[in-house]
């Protein structure tokens, strides 16, 4: 059959066409629908406007500008509540802020929170907390003492417990330290002792416990002892003699007898 058609012809399906409501000529070439499955397929241009990704927020900067806008305890604890940039929040039962007396001359910093201290809310609940109330009672000081000469005010560089009792990131450390170092200011303790590595690594930026442990540091513009952490000396029982030797240095510096 011949499927050449005239020009009248072809007039004539134009204008019956334009009568049904056709008014562009879309292709250059006419497109046989029935053969759709068989044509090149073109990737369709998507309508929508192109997704722009969110600008990054620098979750350092904002740690620090509400931890300098928290006037007391409470507010620097609902602060860190509200802190939404940390990963481990997510994963953790609770927020652990602190435990002890806030007028302590000594202020504890350990790592970060394990299992008994995110079920509790509490730092240093669990079998190292256990110890460390042992080592600090050996030394005249309870952290429910109500005088403050008596007792320890106890913190953790970070709120939440990581997975698996893992240690702490740089990145979560370095997005957490504007809390601690807020935290230090409104306790204003004589002495601090940094319990661990990662306590070490926030307050005097370097690792290395078993070099640090024993020697007076300043940190957080305090005067600072580094001791291996209660957690340690489970599993190293024979370095309770260097934790001895601490405690016994942290109790002459407390009373004016040490260097």
């Amino acid at each position: 059959m011949d499927s050449q058609i005239d020009h009248a012809t072809a007039r004539a399906l134009l204008d019956w066409q334009i009568e049904l409501g056709a008014t562009d000529a879309i292709c250059e070439q006419p497109i046989n629908r029935y053969d759709l499955n068989d044509a090149p397929k073109t990737p369709a241009k998507s309508a929508t406007a192109p997704v722009t990704e969110a600008p990054k927020v620098d979750a350092v900067a904002e740690a620090r500008q509400v931890a300098e806008n928290a006037r007391d305890l409470a507010s620097l604890q609902a602060a860190m509540a509200a802190f939404e940039h940390c990963e481990l929040k997510r994963g953790a039962r609770n927020l652990v802020f602190s435990d002890g007396n806030p007028q302590a001359r000594v202020m504890i910093i350990g790592e970060a929170p394990g299992r008994d201290e995110d079920t509790q809310g509490k730092p240093f609940v669990g079998r190292a907390g256990q110890l460390l109330d042992k080592m600090l009672a050996a030394i005249d000081l309870d952290r429910h003492a109500d005088k403050g000469e008596d007792a320890v005010y106890i913190t953790n560089v970070l709120p939440w417990r990581p997975p698996q009792n893992r240690d702490p990131q740089p990145e979560e450390i370095a997005m957490l330290l504007p809390f601690v170092q807020r935290h230090v200011q409104l306790i204003n303790p004589d002495l601090i002792v940094l319990m661990g590595n990662s306590s070490c690594q926030a307050g005097l930026g370097k690792r290395g416990i078993t070099r640090l442990r024993g020697n007076w540091a300043e940190a957080y513009g305090k005067p600072a002892l580094p001791m291996f952490h209660p957690a340690y000396l489970l599993r190293n029982p024979a370095a309770k003699r260097e934790a001895w030797a601490d405690l016994l240095e942290l109790k002459a510096r407390l009373w004016g007898t040490g260097k």
